[in-house]
């Protein structure tokens, strides 16, 4: 009796520790995923971004898919502070082709902290 009750244990354990595993693996898909589609629209995503906070400052952040220690991730939005007005905002990637060569200067000139 008592090895029928240890292999229903070790059978919920193991079981338990698929669901973790597929749904580790589906956050990972979906990060993947997101992160190819924003590429192929024409995004830097998975490294230095162009962002556009509420108020129109832009400025260059990195940006990696699934991680964020200096934001508040909103699904394709982040809440972080803008180096520029030097307020907290709500910010977005924007497509580098859809700037001006000026526009994308003056991103480049303004970064925030070094740390996703």
């Amino acid at each position: 009796m008592k090895t029928q009750k240890n292999d229903g244990a070790q059978d919920a354990t193991a079981r338990g520790r698929s669901r973790k595993r597929a749904l580790i693996g589906g956050v990972i898909g979906v990060h993947v995923l997101g992160t190819l589609l924003a590429r192929r629209k024409g995004y830097n995503m998975g490294g230095d971004v162009i962002v556009r906070c509420r108020k129109g400052h832009l400025f260059t952040t990195i940006w990696v898919p699934g991680a964020s220690f200096k934001a508040v991730r909103l699904g394709w939005l982040r809440w972080q502070r803008c180096p520029v007005g030097r307020h907290w905002s709500i910010v977005t990637p924007v497509r580098p082709a859809d700037l001006t060569d000026d526009e994308r200067l003056t991103a480049a000139q303004n970064r925030d902290i070094r740390i996703p």
